[in-house]
């Protein structure tokens, strides 16, 4: 066969070392004996992994068995096994506030627990803002990785020229800035759980987005991993309320709202935001305790999204489907922090914004936002 001159030879079709068959492209095991395609490769894999382990590189031995998944038949032993070792390292690295609260307690745990969730739920999230504040003010070398990519900056560029058209360039750069310190919140929890993406992309009037290469093992993961961006979005709006409160500049309460409204608008549980993906780990009970909570931020007057929020969270609490019989308490108690760290944002911004030019006709264009 020729194509524009080029002979192009077919490509041998691949032989199963040990009984011989033939086996399709597609297939990661032999259809005739059952031996794996890439043992080879798996065997290495699994000794590299341990090798990582024993050196406490959690987050190495991580990449190598999610690797190991991609090479593993989805119904096979083999990886289940590996899929339970993934789990494991994921708890690990996740921290101390990743459990699922899967082990039974007694009636008196379980009423202890409950107010420790509920005394905890703004504490977990001030610890996560005081980890991400450090990052952004302190070190902060995370953040450079995004923008050491070419594809990037450039497209950061773009969107800050097509923003600043609109809205002026400081307007426009505290925006990119904030959806730039979102995005960074996944990359880092992908990073993480040594699951890998690419660096964030900029669409002008969309937000941005991180391609995953490969797909989280599990839901909590998945939860986690979603939540990362608020959570850092909300930190970035934090920050930028602090400046303006510092120096008495409205241009700093105005980002600060308007990162802490696409931070809320990603909250959302549906399709594939962010809220979504969190609410993927919540128990019924649980999704209808955050829609309790978001109607009582809507019905406080704080602002009109809190309504979608509320209507969104009280549609996935009453469908019976797609919900675990335990939720993860740590994802919930993310969940509740930000929904009322957020509003609180929204309503102390608000105070100290003014009525600088652009910036009415941006909240409202900003639906169109999905970071």
């Amino acid at each position: 066969m020729t194509t524009a001159g080029l002979s192009i030879a077919p490509r041998a079709p691949r032989v199963c070392v040990a009984c011989g068959a033939q086996i399709a492209e597609a297939l990661l095991s032999c259809p005739s004996c059952g031996q794996l395609v890439h043992a080879a490769e798996l065997k290495q894999l699994a000794a590299e992994a341990a090798g990582s382990e024993t050196a406490g590189d959690a987050r190495g031995a991580l990449e190598r068995w999610r690797r190991m998944l991609e090479l593993l038949p989805s119904q096979s032993t083999q990886h289940a096994r590996v899929l339970a070792k993934v789990q494991v390292l994921s708890d690990a690295v996740a921290g101390p506030q990743s459990g699922g609260g899967a082990k039974p307690t007694s009636a008196g745990g379980a009423s202890r627990s409950k107010k420790a969730a509920g005394i905890g739920t703004v504490g977990i999230l001030l610890a996560k803002f005081k980890w991400v504040i450090l990052a952004l003010l302190g070190k902060g070398k995370v953040l450079l990785v995004g923008l050491a990519q070419a594809k990037t900056f450039l497209s950061m560029g773009i969107a800050l020229a097509v923003y600043a058209s609109f809205y002026g360039w400081k307007f426009g750069l505290g925006l990119i800035a904030s959806i730039y310190v979102h995005e960074m919140g996944h990359v880092v929890w992908l990073r993480r759980y040594g699951i890998a993406a690419t660096a964030p992309m900029f669409i002008p009037g969309f937000g941005a987005f991180v391609r995953l290469k490969q797909h989280p093992a599990t839901v909590r993961e998945d939860a986690r991993v979603g939540l990362a961006g608020p959570v850092w979005g909300a930190a970035a709006a934090l920050a930028a309320l602090a400046l303006g409160a510092a120096f008495d500049k409205p241009i700093f309460f105005t980002i600060a709202r308007i990162g802490a409204w696409i931070n809320i608008f990603n909250l959302i549980p549906i399709w594939q935001l962010d809220g979504g993906r969190g609410f993927a780990a919540l128990s019924r009970g649980q999704r209808g305790l955050v829609a309790a909570v978001c109607w009582a931020l809507a019905l406080s007057g704080a602002d009109g999204m809190m309504y979608l929020l509320a209507i969104a969270a009280s549609f996935r609490a009453a469908g019976k489907g797609n919900a675990p019989p335990v939720g993860d308490r740590a994802v919930l108690a993310t969940y509740l922090a930000l929904a009322v760290g957020l509003t609180a944002l929204m309503v102390a911004a608000h105070h100290g914004a003014g009525d600088l030019p652009g910036t009415r006709p941006a909240r409202a264009r900003s639906a169109a936002l999905s970071v």
